[in-house]
């Protein structure tokens, strides 16, 4: 009650300034105030004339006196002067600002406000939001759902490979306890982009290794469950970032994942402080660097934080300057598109760079018909992100759109 108490009482004050204003000047008000004015020009005027010596010094007191006589009559003429009701035009007008400003008023809030809504402290907020996210679906059904609804499938393997995975298995079915031939499978696994399988055999190669399992296992097996559930932080995968953070509270991708699982809980403070760490830390070509550029503009805003100054976008032709190099003339658009890719190439040799760039340059080529360069420059970035199944993922892509990889 205290909060409509209070916004009745601004909707009325804001009303009654509006009516005043309707009915304060009337005709013969604003007859007075005019004749008062002009008697005020007019001893401006004399002190003008007597400055240019258009007036003598005389002349101009005989002058101020009259004017200064007619001034007094018409201030006292205008202070005695009745103020009429106001018209029916004008009543008919404060009626209409009086409903628009309490009716409209109300109307706003019902549309854009809660009216039914209770108080809801900062601590219960956070409460409530942390009592759903500890309730969200666990991995096997969402994975479940993502699959009847065709959101996601898993990438066809050549046969050659499934062929090779194949004997692997049936090896690994009577050495349950092989290191090396577990972490073969897995990590074979997510350079294929099959993570489910991949996140089943990476739970092999944690179990093998017990307590002797580092940071970065598990946080192996919490990427493989986030990609196999297109990017959702599923309760397996939190628990698996948990023990990442246990064992190594500085590994960049352990951070980066619990800054998506926060975001999706709702805490989207926890996740700038996050990303904003690892933007500053770097390096500039890891692939959570170059995920975290994609969205910290958001979370940003979403917080109401400042965006970093380290998440401006690394340099390189895009698709659409390649696209934009169309209007040219044939010649033009080859040698401009040629350069682009050459200063790209140069840069990559030289500096290195994300996977994001490297795809576009394998792209860049096949733009170009150079299914060779393409090729080779597919097999180069798969060897530098060999240990980074995400942007793997990314390369291969690229290369399918290069027409060099099937």
């Amino acid at each position: 009650m205290l909060f409509w108490a209070i916004a009745l009482l601004i909707s009325l004050l804001t009303a009654g300034v509006l009516l005043r204003g309707l009915v304060r000047n009337t005709p013969a008000a604003e007859a007075g105030d005019t004749s008062v004015s002009v008697y005020k020009d007019q001893l401006a005027e004399v002190e003008s004339d007597l400055a240019r010596g258009v007036l003598s010094e005389s002349e101009a007191d005989s002058l101020r006196t009259e004017v200064s006589r007619r001034l007094i009559a018409a201030a006292d003429a205008a202070a005695a002067a009745p103020r009429p009701a106001p018209t029916g035009a004008n009543r008919a007008m404060a009626l209409l600002v009086a409903l628009l400003v309490l009716g409209g008023g109300l109307a706003l809030y019902a549309f854009l406000g809660a009216p039914g809504a209770r108080d809801m402290p900062l601590d219960q907020r956070l409460a409530e939001n942390a009592a759903r996210y500890a309730a969200r679906p666990p991995q096997a059904e969402v994975r479940a759902m993502l699959v009847e609804n065709g959101t996601v499938q898993n990438a066809p393997v050549p046969e050659e490979q499934a062929a090779l995975l194949e004997q692997l298995r049936d090896v690994l079915a009577t050495r349950q306890d092989d290191l090396t031939g577990h972490r073969l499978l897995a990590d074979t696994l997510a350079r294929l982009g099959q993570w489910p399988e991949a996140a089943e055999a990476q739970a092999d190669v944690l179990r093998i290794l017990g307590a002797d399992a580092t940071g970065r296992d598990h946080a192996d097996l919490a990427e493989f469950l986030i990609f196999a559930v297109n990017g959702y932080v599923s309760p397996e995968a939190e628990q698996a970032l948990v023990t990442t953070l246990e064992k190594d509270p500085r590994n960049p991708r352990g951070r980066y994942y619990s800054g998506l699982g926060a975001m999706q809980a709702g805490r989207i403070d926890i996740t700038y402080d996050l990303w904003t760490r690892l933007l500053a830390e770097g390096p500039a070509n890891a692939p959570w660097v170059q995920a975290i550029r994609g969205q910290i503009a958001d979370v940003a805003l979403a917080a109401g934080r400042p965006v970093p100054e380290a998440a401006a976008p690394s340099a390189g032709p895009s698709a659409e300057d390649i696209a934009n190099a169309a209007d040219l003339a044939p010649e033009d658009r080859d040698a401009m598109v040629r350069s682009m890719v050459a200063r790209l190439s140069d840069r990559l040799a030289t500096e290195g760079g994300p996977a994001s760039d490297w795809a576009r340059l394998i792209r860049a080529y096949g733009v170009l018909g150079q299914r060779a360069d393409a090729s080779r420059i597919w097999n180069e970035a798969a060897e530098v992100f060999a240990d980074s199944p995400a942007d793997l993922s990314i390369l291969r892509q690229a290369a399918r759109d290069a027409e060099v990889v099937q």
